[in-house]
């Protein structure tokens, strides 16, 4: 198999590529932006456009991809070795200000999305984008891939109502797009205004590859995904956020793993949750109960009894599904000691958490309503979606 380059490998391997940009340059990025080599996307540039490299951004969870969690913003500061600053996009502010985009002319996002709707990169490009409309600024993404493929969509379609910054647009949980594909989505579907956009390509990706198929090393690109498996288990552990089961944090498989101080594992297990898995028909999953000890986060210091999903064949596995169903069973299961997290979540202080990060209210409705077995619908029931996939895809 041929090597597979990302944007940023291509950008700095084409000298006639680098020479298009003339003006100054800006760089949004993080602990993830690195190339083939191993080297930080700001080395590289800093090397590239030397003076005229003169602003670094980072998003949610910062520059250094340090801080944990939702609303745990990150402070602007003064980078001691690029000497420049560093503007934080998960601070008082999701979206640059004027005095932050002054003075640049190419502004480039090299950032590693997880292909799911409620992870925020793809919102801070497409803030980014909104607000360059009344700017002379150009946006260029280095593009890297989907690391669920980018032919697979699964989950509902975020509704009105229940836009925020883990989802401000119509599209599935699994949205089956690269991070460059999402501005060109947003670019041709959702703009008021065009602007100078442009997503420099991977060479020799494919849009069935998942992310250990294509080689590339894997960084984590949040503090709580530092396994490329945990992205795969993402869409459906992300899912008990909304709730007062602890979803790994604090532990050394977060996003794998769901636990709660009141669950004995073994028992649900046998009495109930491998027959009721079998009964389902999902495939490509198993879950096995463990015991697990957080650190920090929800449950600190209390040991939790609770489940691990394993993922047996990515490619039939459907993990929204699976978080439905994990999620209504456990409902039921543990009665009382089973609670919906309550507000804020994301900056949103009226609706319920859940109804957020699912993008309706419909899931929360089905988990309390015990006698319907079928799982609820997922984005097919939205036809003119996979056109607007196909329109704007570039692989």
């Amino acid at each position: 198999m041929m090597k597979i380059a990302t944007g940023l490998d291509v950008l700095v391997n084409d000298p006639d590529l680098q020479k298009e940009f003339k003006g100054n340059v800006a760089l949004l990025c993080n602990n993830a932006s690195i190339d083939r080599e191993f080297e930080h996307a700001a080395l590289r540039f800093k090397s590239l456009f030397g003076p005229r490299f003169v602003k670094l951004f980072g998003p949610q969870h910062g520059f250094s991809t340090d801080a944990q969690d939702n609303m745990i913003e990150t402070e602007h500061f003064v980078h001691p070795y690029f000497n420049m600053p560093v503007y934080s996009l998960y601070s008082e502010t999701r979206v640059p200000s004027d005095e932050m985009l002054e003075g640049i002319d190419h502004f480039f996002v090299d950032l590693q999305d997880v292909g799911c709707r409620m992870y925020t990169y793809i919102y801070s490009l497409t803030l980014l984008l909104e607000k360059c409309m009344d700017k002379d600024i150009e946006v260029i993404v280095l593009d890297r891939p989907n690391p669920l493929n980018g032919n697979t969509l699964e989950g509902n379609v975020l509704e009105p109502g229940f836009a925020s910054f883990i989802g401000r647009h119509p599209i599935p949980v699994r949205h089956g797009m690269t991070i460059g594909e999402v501005g060109l989505m947003h670019q041709r579907y959702w703009a008021d205004k065009q602007i100078p956009y442009r997503v420099i390509k991977m060479r020799n990706w494919e849009r069935s590859m998942y992310f250990e198929e294509t080689g590339l090393p894997w960084l984590l690109p949040s503090p709580n995904l530092a396994r490329q498996e945990s992205a795969l288990t993402f869409p459906s552990v992300v899912l008990f956020e909304g709730t007062q089961l602890s979803e790994g944090r604090g532990t050394t498989q977060p996003l794998e793993i769901v636990g709660h101080p009141k669950i004995e594992p073994f028992g649900l297990y046998e009495g109930h949750l491998k027959q009721a898995l079998k009964e389902t028909k999902l495939k490509g999953v198993a879950i096995r109960p463990i015991t697990f000890l957080p650190t920090f986060q929800k449950h600190e210091g209390s040991v939790c009894g609770g489940f691990q999903i394993h993922v047996t064949d990515k490619t039939v596995f459907q993990p929204w599904r699976v978080g439905q169903w994990l999620l209504r069973e456990l409902y039921h299961l543990m009665g009382e000691d089973f609670q919906w997290l309550d507000p804020p979540y994301e900056y949103d202080y009226t609706n319920v958490p859940l109804d957020i990060i699912n993008g309706s209210d419909r899931l929360r409705h089905w988990v309390a309503q015990r006698e319907s077995m079928e799982m609820l619908a997922s984005f097919e029931d939205y036809k003119d979606y996979s056109p607007r996939v196909e329109s704007i895809q570039v692989y």
